[in-house]
């Protein structure tokens, strides 16, 4: 009986260690990206090759993977990673030098697409959204400037980051010199100088879908925003256009964990993803730009255009220097942070009473609220257009 058992015991285990080399573990944000990201790579890399994707999510934090990565047995074997995670985990450790020879010629790939730890999954871009009711077409960052040219609020992002590039931009830096002056102490103060020209103008947001909440409802004429948020169907629907000149562009990339036992099946599996024709497919789920340029021609062209890594998108755009935010992005966020208005929180429609203890901030509507023995009143500038 005994011995029947441990035969039983060892088929089982054998019939798990051959189940276990058939899968690999891939994690992403979830949401939106992991539906996008099945639909596109998962489901056809199983079919194709026989090796199961098991799918999982995370928060993007990096301290689960450095103990996974510190005990030896990672339990993910591909990640998405954000730009500042891929740069910090490489430098830690946390990711496999990759060889590009064994997934695809860095020459298809935008700029910024390939990294010694990581390889684009797609570009994501942000830009300058406006109503198409606005007279006229705002075309750069200047024209988001001209108040008098195009009256009304306009929203940018409550933080350092993007908010003090755009107005470098606007104030007529090339993308090419703009992190070199903002690594300045001028750089710095010319970019507040330019934001101060339109504080009372400015409406400011901090979660991605909020501009075109914002937009739709009529609080905003323009906005920069992230254009993930605006394909195609919803320009046409609810009558938003794209600027594209000297946006700003990121990319999200996979990264394969240091100690994964599933090597080849990663290197397989990225090289599968990277393929023009699984990135087409992506694009059509979500309106990410592929890091594939060979991925593009393969798209229909209206699509094609208003992705952030088309050729005449990407050429003029400006790459987000993760290096330079993470040296120094906690000092410009502070210095920002007490710029910036606070945003009023916790209120509702029906009671502009109902504010945090802030001594003043400012409403959906874009005005500042006073609050004093608790009771709220509008700003004096509040209603300068």
């Amino acid at each position: 009986m005994k011995t029947v058992l441990l035969i039983l015991i060892a088929v089982l285990s054998a019939s798990c260690d051959a189940a276990a080399a058939n899968e690999l573990s891939v994690t992403s944000f979830g949401r939106a990206d992991q539906d996008a990201l099945t639909k596109a790579y998962y489901n056809d890399f199983g079919k194709l090759t026989g090796i199961e994707v098991k799918s999982s999510s995370y928060d993007g934090q990096t301290a689960e993977l450095e103990q996974m990565v510190k005990s030896g047995k990672p339990f993910w074997d591909v990640i998405q990673v954000e730009s500042r995670t891929l740069q910090q985990g490489c430098e830690r450790g946390l990711f496999e030098k990759l060889d590009m020879r064994k997934i695809g010629k860095p020459k298809d790939f935008i700029p910024g697409a390939v990294s010694d730890c990581g390889v684009g999954i797609f570009a994501w871009s942000l830009a300058l959204v406006y109503s198409d009711q606005v007279n006229g077409a705002p075309s750069s960052w200047a024209d988001f400037w001209n108040v008098k040219k195009y009256p009304g609020k306009r929203g940018l992002r409550r933080s350092a980051k993007y908010t003090l590039e755009i107005a470098l931009l606007a104030d007529g830096v090339v993308p090419a010199d703009v992190y070199r002056m903002l690594a300045t102490e001028a750089g710095v103060e010319r970019a507040f100088r330019k934001l101060d020209q339109i504080k009372s103008d400015t409406l400011w947001w901090e979660a991605a879908a909020q501009p075109g909440a914002l937009l739709s409802a009529g609080n905003l004429v323009m906005s920069s925003a992230y254009t993930l948020w605006f394909d195609l169907e919803q320009q046409r629907s609810k009558h938003f256009k794209i600027a594209w000149d000297k946006s700003l562009y990121d990319i999200d990339s996979w990264a394969i964990l240091k100690g994964s036992p599933k090597l080849p099946e990663a290197y397989r599996f990225i090289a599968f993803a990277s393929a023009p024709e699984r990135q087409k497919a992506l694009s059509e789920h979500l309106a990410y730009g592929p890091t594939n340029k060979k991925a593009l021609p393969l798209l229909q062209p209206d699509l094609a255009q208003a992705l952030p890594s088309s050729e005449a998108n990407v050429s003029r755009a400006l790459k987000v220097d993760t290096a330079f935010w993470i040296a120094h992005g906690e000092a410009l966020e502070k210095r920002f942070d007490a710029w910036a208005p606070p945003i009023c929180r916790q209120q509702t429609d029906d009671d502009d009473d109902d504010l945090e203890e802030e001594a003043a901030c400012q409403d959906v509507q874009g005005n500042m609220r006073i609050k004093h023995l608790h009771q709220t009143h509008a700003h004096p500038d509040a209603t300068r257009k």
